[in-house]
This record gives C-alpha cells, structure tokens and sequence, in this order.
C-alpha cells in the first residue's frame, strides 16, 4: 500500500482487493455491460506479424517518394495513443537538430476546430513531401472530416488525384462507413479498427502502430511490453497490479479522494497524461460518479500547481509513474566559485537530483494529505512503453466496473455535438436551433 497506508487501514484495503478481484472475474468472463467492445484485452499477444509488415510496406512506399512530413488526423483516442508514445520516444529537440532524419517528421491534424492551427499546418504542408493517415471509424466524426476535406484538397491539387492516393492511408471501419467508402472510391490503402475496439483503447491497433512504425520506432517491442503486462494481469490474484491499483483508487474514492492526479518526472511523458485523463475520463465519468483525473509534469509543475496540492483541498491522490534508468547520461560539474552553492551537487548525475525530487515531493504530498500510488517502469523505451499502456487499460476496466459503471460507452459526449450541428445548421437540427438561440439571446 506503499503511500497510502496512512490513509486507508490493511481491512478496508483487503475488502476492495475482493471488490477487484470481482470486477476482474467479469471482465475476464466478458459478462459486464460493454462486453462487446473487449477486443482490446488480447491485442498484444495476438496481433500478426503480417500486420506489423503492412506497416512497414506503407512506410517504405513513402520513404522511396522521400515524403519527409505526415500529417495524422484523429481525435480523441484515434490521435492521443500515437502522439503520447511518439513524444515519449523522440529526442526531445528532434526538429532543431541538424542532421539528416531517418524518419518523416509527424503532426497532426483534427483534433481541433482552429482556423489558425489549419492554415498553419498548409503552410507547413506547401514546403514539404506529405504523405497522410486519415483515423475515424466512420468518416463522420466532425473534427477530423473537417480537416481531412481540406488536407485532402491540398493533396489532389499538389500532387494530382492518383498519386496523393498513394500518399494517403486510412484507418476505418472494415465494412461500412463514409471514409471508408470514400477509401474504395478513391484507391486509398486501408487498415482497419475492429468494432469490438473503442477509440480510447485503440493504441495497440493500426490507430497507434501505424504513426508509431511510420516516425520509426519498433511496434514489435510496444507489443512485447504489453503481451508481458497482459500475461501478467490477467490471473485472479491479490498480486495482479491492475487489480492492486483498481482496488486502491476506489477505496480512496471511497474516502472523498475525488480527483487523481497522474505524475511523471520526465517530460517526455507529458503526453501520456493527456492519454490516460482520455482513458479514465471517458471510462469512469458517468452516472454522477468518477474519479476526475488531471496530470502534471514535476519538478516543473510543482512551481505552478505545487502550492495547491500540498495544501489546497484535500481531495486528491496522485499516482506517480517513476522511471528507473535515464537513457542518457549528464553530470553536473565543479565551479570553483560556487556562486550558485551547487558544488555539493558536483559529480552527481542530473537523474539522481530528479529522482531525489521524486522522493522529497512524495514525502511532502504524503505530510500534506495527499495518498501516494506508485507505477514503476525500468526506463522511457518502447518496451516499458506497451507495459504502460496495457496496465492502464486493463486496470481501466477493472476500476469502472468496481465503480459500478459501463467501462466502454460514452454517452456524455454526444450533447456538444448536437448544439454544435444545431448552431451551424445542419438539417434536421433546426427546431433545437431555434430553442438554443432563444437560451443564448436570454
């Protein structure tokens, strides 16, 4: 129970062991609400190397036409699982850098509705060698079929019809649906995202893989790391992390703690928070209930939000994500002046001074009323990377389903759309603009 024990007392944390173990029992049956959209649960140890070549024959077609920019256009989980791993195994100055790229450099597009971001980004195509993978199960969904209209645009007029073809793949539905009947119209190359998998847990199919191949890292090592972590969560014991974080969480729950905080000491996994407040957000914030997850970076963070959690509402827990082994190495060195009063540091690795912060602010955040969970990984690499975002997912289903909701629906997000149709004048929405417009004129 590392930095909860005092908060929670050995019982009550055994009772909700049981409560997970449960939840897990249903998940494993596939006898819980959501049941059709668990083909998540055996990704890793089931997807076929011949899928793995797809990708890399996408890859290899467009690095023989030296296409240098790809423009990935998702949103929600058909872009966050891409762009968390992509930040988390990219040198972090990649783009200043002045030497010759391996790989395409990857952007994305359709996951906001800016004019400034898309006139920006044709900007950026109209100097560069595009290629791009197009995401949505249906073609419809109103963020990325805004983008894809334009950037589709840009293509036939840059490159000409049959060429940007080739210079286009999408990741749809495998039957139906408006982009990929526009994909057999037009000769675009498909991969498709199963029905029985939501958006939110889609990383580990071509919605993820595919960018992650196509910027050059090794897909093969995210599955190693996840079948690993799949192995290693599925049996119906109190030593299953998944179980062991679901049950924790929802006793804090249980005891006010309302808003989980998920923590990391390296920025290269900023965007993972950004995955995982999508997984757990969309999973658990339902029927009035849930856990409402933030993140942040430290020590950055702690100059910004660290006044409030170590001492404003005791509402929170954090889960921390710490990271063994640095990939590289810096030592900090001697000044003979010392104006600084930092010779007591010389000789000492950056990594030790961040992993001394980590411990220092736990202790700290535990003082002040703040329950401590720990996820440990060996290092930021592929690998710990599939480990990472199997445990969540599965954890994920655990935790809704002790919470005592459906893991796999998301109702809530359909009521911006509609007013969004309603105001820009969709047909069949006139009579709900009428009604909206008489609101926002009172």
């Amino acid at each position: 129970m590392g930095g909860c024990t005092s908060f929670v007392n050995s019982a009550e944390y055994k009772d909700y062991i049981g409560k997970a173990l449960g939840a897990l029992d249903v998940l494993e049956k596939e006898s819980g609400e959501g049941n059709d959209f668990l083909g998540w649960k055996h990704l890793p140890s089931s997807t076929p190397e011949s899928l793995l070549k797809e990708f890399e024959s996408v890859r290899d077609l467009w690095k023989s036409k030296h296409i240098d920019l790809v423009v990935v256009i998702g949103i929600g989980g058909s872009y966050l699982g891409a762009k968390c791993a992509l930040e988390a195994l990219s040198h972090s100055f990649e783009k200043q850098l002045k030497r010759e790229k391996a790989a395409p450099e990857i952007v994305f597009a359709g996951h906001n509705l800016s004019e400034e971001y898309m006139a920006e980004l044709l900007d950026l195509m109209k100097e560069r060698n595009v290629g791009v993978i197009v995401i949505s199960k249906s073609g419809t969904t109103t963020e990325p079929a805004v983008a894809f209209r334009i950037v589709k645009n840009h293509m036939e007029t840059a490159y000409g019809t049959e060429e940007a073809a080739e210079r286009i793949v999408a990741v749809t539905d495998a039957k139906k649906g408006a982009l990929k009947s526009l994909s057999v119209q037009e000769g675009y190359r498909t991969f498709v995202i199963e029905d029985n998998v939501g958006g939110r847990f889609s990383v580990l199919t071509p919605v993820g893989l595919l960018p992650i191949v196509i910027a050059g890292f090794d897909a093969r090592r995210i599955l190693e790391g996840a079948a690993a972590m799949e192995k290693e969560c599925a049996g119906p014991s109190e030593n299953n992390p998944a179980v062991q974080y679901a049950a924790m969480r929802n006793l804090l729950y249980s005891k006010g703690k309302k808003i989980e905080i998920l923590v990391s000491f390296n920025p290269k996994l900023q965007y993972f928070g950004e995955w995982w407040k999508q997984l757990y957000g969309e999973s658990e914030g339902k029927d009035g209930k849930g856990i409402f997850p933030a993140s942040v970076n430290f020590t950055t963070d702690l100059h910004s939000m660290g006044q409030y959690i170590q001492d404003g509402e005791r509402t929170l827990m954090e889960t921390v994500i710490s990271v063994g082994n640095s990939n590289r190495n810096v030592i900090i060195g001697n000044d003979p002046q010392n104006l600084d009063g930092l010779n007591f540091l010389s000789g000492k690795h950056v990594e030790e001074c961040n992993r001394k912060a980590e411990l220092g602010t736990k202790l700290a955040h535990i003082d002040g009323g703040v329950p401590q969970l720990s996820v440990s990984i060996d290092r930021i690499d592929e690998y710990n990377l599939g480990e990472l975002f199997y445990f969540f997912e599965k954890a994920c289903g655990i935790s809704a389903y002790v919470l005592g909701v459906n893991p796999f629906n998301q109702p809530g997000v359909e009521a911006y759309k509609k007013n969004m149709f309603a105001l820009l004048g969709k047909p069949g929405y006139e009579d709900q603009a009428e009604k909206l417009m008489a609101r926002l004129e009172n």
